[in-house]
């Protein structure tokens, strides 16, 4: 007879898994994850970008567009490699996905501390990341996290998304400092050496799990055939609203550091603003992921969306370090937060059988409009010799045409039974 509060418990003859227990070994797998995604490309890449746009440009003479041509040619690799990395996770263990995908991310950044005069380098580098960054990031623990969780999925799922939170407050301020102290280049190897702590503890504890959790009401790979979900309207709204969310997110972030310097705030304090929309994305991602297992998500992420909103208008606006702050935290509940939102609803509404082929589907989706928002606000940078207004605000009215699709999601009964 099994002990109260222990991890297995026997219920009629049947295998139950208690996952509110803390020797629940997935929550052991959820800790690795986190350290992963926190070292991965999705924190590092986007909040440190900007950081080096004057330094290169003032060292190498490269301008705006181009240098952010990169990390648009980044995120449309990653948007057309993510339904293979999908359709792998999906069929073979996640490590031997994961962790070649991390050495690879690693020594190209690393590598960017050996940049000579010609972009194209650049441009290789940033390429070379974009194959592997969904093998380093969310995308590929989430397939994972699904195999272990289902009474506190909403919860496990946000916990792994905080890590890229952290690391968006870490990184930044630690990257400006190396900047200011010691040039670009070793700010450059730092980062590529951050970018491996994540290794040791995916290769230990980072695995599906080995038999399936029994539930009364589903067979744990049930769910909907790659067709029937892309002929559905719900899998086109989520994706426009991702494409939409990510051209907003994605335009700001990766200027946001000189946008808010011509806003005449100190480049210490647009660094801080940086990482202060990590820690509001903490707090938004664990709030919302518990909202997620009690209330609808469709019109969570409605809500989120509408937060990420205003705080683009805030920032697109404000001209003080506090107003920069209490923009930068807005934009963290919301896009952190919609982060979450958007896997868990895939899973409710089409099943985990696909969902990894799924998901990265979505993601190409993200690559499209992240990849995009950064070389079209870039562009007009190097037109008029500043960030203009109206291209801020647009940015701001995109993320509220984010929400206000989202509102076309249905609730209730609609949703696949998982």
């Amino acid at each position: 007879m099994s002990e109260p509060g222990q991890a297995m418990e026997q219920t009629a003859g049947r295998v139950l898994i208690n996952e509110s227990s803390i020797r629940y070994p997935g929550w052991s797998v959820a800790s690795a994850a986190f350290v992963g995604v926190m070292t991965s490309f999705a924190p590092i890449i986007p909040y440190t970008f900007s950081l080096f746009l004057d330094p290169l440009h003032q060292s190498l003479g490269w301008r705006r567009e181009s240098m952010d041509a990169a990390f648009g040619l980044a995120a449309i690799t990653v948007a057309l490699v993510s339904p293979l990395i999908g359709i792998l996770l999906d069929r073979f263990p996640p490590r031997r996905i994961i962790l070649p995908s991390i050495l690879v991310f690693a020594c190209a950044l690393a590598s960017l501390s050996r940049l000579g005069s010609s972009i194209g380098r650049f441009y290789l580098t940033f390429f070379v990341m974009g194959l592997v960054a969904n093998g380093t990031a969310q995308f590929a623990y989430t397939r994972t996290m699904l195999t272990w969780f289902q009474k506190h999925r909403g919860f496990a799922l946000a916990l792994i998304l905080t890590g890229s939170g952290v690391g968006s407050i870490l990184f930044p301020p630690i990257t400006q400092f190396v900047i200011g102290s010691y040039g670009w280049r070793s700010a450059y190897l730092l980062l590529g050496g951050i970018a491996l702590l994540g290794f040791p503890l995916t290769a230990a504890l980072v695995r599906n799990r080995p038999a399936p959790i029994v539930d009364e009401q589903a067979t744990p790979m049930s769910g909907t055939t790659v067709d029937e979900a892309l002929s559905s309207a719900a899998f086109w709204i989520l994706a426009a609203i991702t494409i939409l969310s990510a051209f907003s997110e994605n335009g700001l972030v990766t200027n946001l550091a000189p946008v808010l310097t011509q806003h005449g705030i100190s480049a210490s304090s647009a660094a801080l603003a940086l990482s202060f929309r990590g820690g509001a994305s903490i707090l938004g991602r664990l709030f919302v992921g518990l909202l997620l297992d009690r209330l609808s998500p469709q019109r969570i992420q409605t809500c989120v969306l509408a937060f990420a909103a205003i705080g683009s208008l805030i920032l697109a606006l404000g001209g003080t370090s506090l107003v920069a702050l209490l923009g930068a935290a807005l934009l963290g509940i919301g896009l952190g937060s919609e982060a979450d939102v958007g896997p868990y609803l895939l899973a409710r509404y089409f099943g985990r059988k696909h969902f990894s082929m799924l998901y990265g589907l979505t993601w190409t989706a993200y690559a499209i409009g992240g990849g995009i928002g950064p070389v079209v606000v870039g562009h007009f940078f190097d037109r008029a010799g500043f960030y203009p207004l109206e291209v801020l605000v647009g940015l701001a009215l995109i993320a509220f045409a984010a929400a206000a699709v989202s509102l076309m999601l249905k609730t209730g009964d609609g949703a696949f039974q998982y």
